[in-house]
């Protein structure tokens, strides 16, 4: 599946994507939401949505996202991606393409 880098456009339909998102330190964050940019708003800020693991550690930074469909297939996706090593989450950002099924 290729899908959309950092910067790349929206989609009209609300469905689930998997983003990846890179902390100061380097650290690679994934997740899933049906609104990247606003949930990308809420990691920013710090505050009660913000993921514990990004909190304090800006600045933050999108590096991929990519619609994938219903939430079923979102979650699946993510937990597949959070497995991987970091080389592999880094070829996914620099290639635009999701491990295939």
């Amino acid at each position: 599946m290729v899908c959309q880098a950092e910067g790349e456009g929206e989609t009209a339909s609300v469905v689930w994507s998997l983003y990846i998102i890179e902390n100061r330190l380097g650290h690679l964050y994934t997740g899933v939401t049906t609104d990247v940019a606003r949930r990308f708003n809420e990691h920013q800020s710090s505050g009660a949505r913000c993921a514990r693991s990004l909190r304090g550690k800006g600045p933050l930074r999108l590096r991929f996202s990519c619609p994938v469909g219903d939430q079923g297939r979102a979650l699946s996706l993510e937990r597949r991606v959070k497995k991987l090593s970091r080389r592999q989450r880094l070829t996914i950002i620099d290639t635009g393409r999701l491990p295939t099924e």
